[in-house]
């Protein structure tokens, strides 16, 4: 996806225009917080399923 700076100024406008200026602050910290317990627990899965760490454990 390249994206250049016309489309992702389109899509700010757009999303402030739906959701205002109050709300914008506030689903950008849920979002980084969803991405943030979403690469931790993928983080943790991997390490759960790598044979070689749980060969090293045992």
């Amino acid at each position: 996806m390249n994206l250049g700076v016309g489309e992702i100024a389109v899509i700010l406008i757009v999303a402030l225009l739906i959701f205002g200026p109050n709300k914008l602050p506030k689903l950008g910290k849920a979002a980084g917080q969803a991405l943030f317990e979403f690469k931790r627990e993928m983080k943790d899965m991997i390490e759960m399923d790598d044979p070689a760490k749980k060969k090293k454990e045992q």
